[in-house]
């Protein structure tokens, strides 16, 4: 094999694996701090909105153990319960896929729509983990703030994760 193959299938093989490197630096861009009081507990859940987005436009990029994976470490760096991102995210991910045949091709306003739709019920899901593994209910606020401030910028997320999906080789 002549260096300018391998060179290509480098290329091909690290540009399938945007989605998941870049759903991993939404994880760690969700665990930096700011100088913001209670931010921690409204971060926006920059992971659901690529979930949600590759699951659409290129699930078999971002499988379901890789998820699972990026769920339970945006947990360990959140301090959230073991197991509520990775939970929330494989919801995320079952949901849009069983339903994949209806958003593929859609307007962005369909593909909003939807993600408002599949946030909510992953954000309750979350939610109801949290209070079930707390034996307490947790406070519904900061979760209602943190899904609003998550569909406010999925426009923009959709516009980079779109960016980068266009970097991809087309699907054979």
């Amino acid at each position: 094999m002549n260096d300018e193959a391998l060179w290509m299938r480098f290329d091909r093989f690290s540009r399938n694996l945007l989605p998941m490197a870049l759903t991993f630096c939404l994880v760690m861009l969700s665990a930096v701090p700011m100088p913001i009081p209670g931010y921690t507990l409204v971060v926006p859940l920059f992971s659901l909105c690529a979930v949600y987005f590759w699951s659409i436009h290129r699930p078999e990029s971002l499988p379901p153990v890789a998820i699972f994976a990026l769920g339970l470490l945006q947990d360990t760096l959140s301090g959230a319960p073991f197991g509520l991102h990775a939970l929330m995210l494989l919801l995320t991910y079952g949901m849009v896929v069983s339903q994949r045949g209806f958003f593929v091709g859609k307007s962005f306003g369909v593909m909003w729509w939807g993600f408002m739709l599949v946030a909510l019920i992953a954000v309750a899901a979350a939610w109801l983990f949290a209070s079930a593994t707390s034996w307490n209910i947790v406070r519904p606020g900061p979760a209602g703030f943190q899904l609003l401030l998550t569909l406010a910028l999925y426009p923009m997320m959709a516009l980079v994760l779109t960016g980068v999906q266009r970097l991809m080789p087309t699907p054979s």
